[in-house]
C-alpha cells in the first residue's frame, strides 16, 4: 500500500496544481495547437478512408429511381451526365452499384380506356430500360433478375439495373399481366399509388377519409397470390394502412416498402407507423428508408421550403417575374412555358450565392443525418436485418448531402460515423433487400411446384 501511495503522490499534487491554477503563468488558450489540429485532421481522414473502403467493398443498392423515357433514346440517354439525379456517370462518381429503375404509372380512371393507356405507359418504360441495358450501354449496365445476377454483374465491374413497378394499375383487369410483367423483369410492384386503384386503396384516402375498398379489393387479394406465385415482391409504400395490413395477412412471402420511412419520426401518410413496422418485421420483410425531405422531417422541411420561397419571391419581384402555381404553369402555351422555365433558371442562379446566408442558416435543409436518424429508429424497433435504403431520385427525393447518385458515399460515411460495422452497412445497403428477393423467389418456386 505504501509503495502505491508513494507512486500516486506526485500525480495528486499535479492534479491539485492544475485545479487551482498558477497565476504566475500566462492564461492558456483554448485554441488547439497545430499538433493537436493535425491529430484531429488525421483522425477524420482515417475515418473517411475507412468509410471509403467499406463503400467500395459493399454492394450499394437504391430501390427507387424514377425515369423519363425521353432519356432512354439513342441520342439522349444515361451514358451522358444528364440533368437527372441518376445516370451512369453519377452512379460511377458516387459508387452506386444497383439502381432500381421504376415503371411508374399515375392513377387514372378505372375503365377500359384508362387501363389501356396505363398498360401502354408501362410497356414503354419496360422497353426503355431494356433498351439502355441491351442496346445502348450493355458494356456499362446490365439488368439483374436475381440476387446472384446482382453479385455477378457487380463483380464484372458493370452497373446493375433492376426493375420495380410503381402502381399495379397497368395490369388492368387481366391478371395474366402480372406474369407478363415478371417476365419483362419486374421484381417488385405496389398495388396502388396516389389514388385508389382496382386493387387497393391508397394512403391518399387519409386526406378526405374517402375509400374505395376499405383495404384490398377481391382482385387485390388475388393479385397478392399471383405476385407470390411468380416471385414479385409486394411493395407497400403507397397503399393505405388497411390495405397494407391485409397484404400482410394474405401474403405467403416477405414483402417490402420500397421507399418509406418511420411515421413516429415524421407525420406523413406515406410513412409506416410502429404497428405496420412490427408486422413487417414479423413477416420477414424490409423497409427501405427513403431520402425524401417531407417524409424524413416534415417540420424542418417546411421551414426550409418557406425560407427558400421567401428568397425566390424577393428575387422574382426584383426581376418583375410572377411566380406561377403548377396548374398555371401547365396551362401555358409551349413557348410561354419554355420562357417561364428560363426565368426560373435565372432566379435559381441569383439565389445560389444567397442560399447559405438567407436560407440554410435560418432554416437548415433536411440532410443525410435526418435519413440516418430514421435508419437508427428502424434498426432499434424492428432490427437491422429489416432495414434498407432508397432515394426516390427523379421522383421528388433527395436531401442535402445525398441529392443525386454522385453523392451516395455520404450515406455510407454517416453510417460509419454512427458506429455501424462493414457487415451491418452491407446488410442495410443491399443484403437485406436481396435476402427478401431470394425468399420471395424460393416461395414462388414452391408455389409453382404445388
Amino acid at each position: 500500500m505504501c509503495s502505491k501511495l508513494k507512486f500516486l503522490m506526485p500525480l495528486m499534487i499535479a492534479l491539485l496544481l492544475f485545479a487551482c491554477g498558477d497565476n504566475s503563468q500566462p492564461t492558456q488558450s483554448n485554441t488547439p495547437t497545430q499538433e493537436s489540429q493535425n491529430e484531429i485532421a488525421e483522425t477524420e481522414a482515417q475515418l473517411i478512408t475507412r468509410a471509403r473502403g467499406i463503400h467500395d467493398r459493399v454492394i450499394t443498392l437504391d430501390t427507387h429511381n424514377d425515369i423519363n423515357t425521353d432519356n432512354f433514346t439513342a441520342d439522349k440517354n444515361y451514358t451522358a451526365n444528364l440533368d437527372t439525379q441518376v445516370n451512369l456517370p453519377k452512379m460511377v462518381a458516387g459508387g452506386l452499384d444497383v439502381t432500381w429503375l421504376i415503371v411508374y404509372t399515375g392513377q387514372d380512371t378505372l375503365d377500359t380506356a384508362g387501363y389501356a393507356a396505363a398498360y401502354a405507359n408501362a410497356i414503354d418504360k419496360f422497353d426503355s430500360i431494356h433498351r439502355l441495358a441491351e442496346e445502348i450501354a450493355p458494356e456499362q449496365i446490365e439488368i439483374a433478375y436475381t440476387s446472384n445476377d446482382v453479385r455477378r454483374i457487380n463483380a464484372a465491374g458493370k452497373k446493375v439495373a433492376m426493375i420495380g413497378i410503381e402502381n399495379a394499375y397497368p395490369v388492368g383487369l387481366d391478371m395474366t399481366n402480372i406474369e407478363d410483367f415478371y417476365n419483362r423483369g419486374g421484381r417488385y410492384m405496389s398495388l396502388a399509388h396516389n389514388g385508389h386503384s382496382q386493387f387497393a386503396d391508397s394512403n391518399t384516402g387519409e386526406r378526405d377519409d374517402v375509400w374505395l375498398h376499405n383495404g384490398l379489393s377481391d382482385m387485390g387479394r388475388e393479385a397478392v397470390a399471383e405476385m407470390n406465385k411468380w416471385g414479385i415482391m409486394i411493395d407497400v409504400s403507397h397503399p393505405s394502412k388497411a390495405a397494407i395490413m391485409e397484404m400482410l395477412d394474405f401474403t405467403r412471402a416477405p414483402l417490402i416498402a420500397s421507399h418509406s420511412s418511420a411515421r413516429a419520426m415524421s407525420e406523413h401518410s406515406r410513412n409506416l407507423d410502429d404497428e405496420q413496422l412490427l408486422r413487417i418485421k414479423e413477416n420477414g420483410g424490409v423497409v427501405q428508408t427513403v431520402a425524401f425531405g417531407s417524409y424524413l422531417n416534415a417540420d424542418k422541411n417546411t421551414l426550409h421550403r418557406d425560407a427558400l420561397t421567401k428568397l425566390n419571391e424577393s428575387i422574382a419581384a426584383d426581376l418583375g417575374i410572377e411566380l406561377l402555381s403548377f396548374a398555371q404553369r401547365n396551362a401555358l402555351s409551349e413557348p410561354d412555358r419554355t420562357a417561364y422555365v428560363a426565368s426560373l433558371a435565372k432566379i435559381d442562379e441569383l439565389a445560389a450565392p444567397r442560399m447559405d446566408a438567407e436560407v440554410n442558416s435560418v432554416a437548415p435543409p433536411v440532410d443525410v443525418g435526418d435519413l440516418v436518424d430514421h435508419i437508427d429508429y428502424l434498426v432499434e424497433l424492428i432490427g437491422l436485418e429489416h432495414v434498407g435504403i432508397s432515394s426516390d431520385f427523379d421522383g421528388g427525393g433527395g436531401v442535402s448531402g445525398w441529392n443525386n447518385a454522385a453523392e451516395t458515399f455520404n450515406v455510407t460515411l454517416e453510417l460509419v460515423r454512427r458506429g455501424y460495422t462493414e457487415t451491418q452497412i452491407g446488410m442495410i445497403w443491399s443484403g437485406n433487400l436481396l435476402r427478401v428477393l431470394d425468399d420471395v423467389q424460393r416461395i414462388a418456386a414452391e408455389i409453382q411446384a404445388e
